[in-house]
């Protein structure tokens, strides 16, 4: 009996052992030690003095603290956002080195360099987003046109007439206007510039009759008096300016034109860091100073898991790959 007992005792100690073990597992993934160890570098595809590369030195800035260690960020725009994937790519798994993209980054890029084969979901991975946001369709502050109705007409008057600028083939703003022609069955000329302050100069102009353009991307010729916003490309009007209607109620198609913003990482990231990264970037974002700029800029907060991000950006990819066959849609 006694050599019962005592096996059965031991039996029990085990089993106790074993469910510690594997709660202590659990603990080590949830917590990774020593992470960050040393400074974290986050590059970006996006110019100096740009509202995602405010966002992120903003953003950078509570991580360090938090983090207790210097996060670096360097720029490297250009290239279709390929420069800065290049100096990510083959970088290791660690969480060491970041990368802020956005979702035509994720989406738009396989699309339009068809030849590379690149895929950028498939070499990075979600961490975390940072914000998403929206589209005015803006015209010149004399133009003849108060509504997005006047602008689908005059397209279908005089098809290839109407203009539209953006910041660049494969922008939101270009395959926004795709989008938008698709939806009307009309055709208009697109009019690419390489500086988004000319683009909102010409339109203001009337160089091109309108443009796409984002709240800190076009608010300095809109405060100057030179353009009028006729829309929001969104489900429905923005706080910071509840006189702009939405495009449906302006006589246009439910047009939802945005773009969001995220942090990626090199794929095979253990899930203990990149859930750190993660959870601090939300953080961070929800900080009072970073939530004082994103009302500035009418960018949105979002609470996207990793998973989510990529299932966000398949979604744009169906979209975006539609409208670049449609139109032979190519930077090669």
């Amino acid at each position: 009996m006694q050599s019962i007992a005592h096996s059965s005792t031991r039996r029990h100690v085990l089993a106790l052992a074993a469910v510690a073990a594997v709660l202590g597992s659990g603990a080590v993934q949830a917590q990774p030690a020593g992470y960050p160890a040393k400074p974290v570098t986050i590059f970006t595809a996006f110019a100096p003095g740009s509202g995602p590369d405010a966002v992120l030195r903003i953003v950078g800035e509570k991580l360090g603290k938090a983090w207790n260690q210097r996060v670096l960020v360097e720029n490297r725009p250009g290239g279709g956002g390929f420069i800065a994937i290049d100096a990510v790519k083959g970088k290791p798994a660690d969480g060491y080195t970041l990368l802020q993209l956005d979702s035509e980054h994720l989406a738009a890029l396989p699309h339009l360099y068809k030849s590379r084969g690149f895929e950028t979901l498939k070499t990075f991975e979600p961490v975390a987003i940072l914000f998403r946001t929206p589209f005015m369709l803006a015209v010149a502050a004399d133009s003849k046109w108060k509504t997005v109705a006047d602008v689908v007409a005059a397209a279908k008057a005089e098809p290839g007439k109407v203009t539209y600028g953006s910041w660049g083939v494969g922008s939101p703003g270009h395959l926004g206007g795709e989008e938008l022609q698709m939806r009307t069955g009309t055709e208009m000329q697109h009019v690419p510039y390489r500086e988004v302050s000319q683009l909102f100069t010409s339109v203001g102009a009337g160089d091109v009759s309108w443009s796409f353009g984002s709240i800190p991307s076009s608010q300095g010729a809109f405060k100057a008096g030179k353009i009028r916003y006729l829309a929001v490309a969104a489900p429905k009007r923005l706080a910071q300016m509840p006189e702009v209607p939405t495009m449906a109620e302006a006589g246009g198609p439910a047009l939802d034109v945005n773009s969001f913003v995220v942090l990626v990482a090199p794929r095979g990231l253990p899930a203990a860091v990149r859930d750190k990264i993660h959870a601090d970037v939300a953080k961070a974002v929800a900080d009072a100073d970073v939530q004082s700029r994103f009302n500035t800029f009418a960018f949105e907060t979002l609470n996207w898991s990793p998973e989510e991000i990529g299932r966000q950006a398949a979604a744009k990819s169906r979209i975006y790959g539609e409208l670049a066959q449609r139109k032979n849609i190519s930077l090669e």
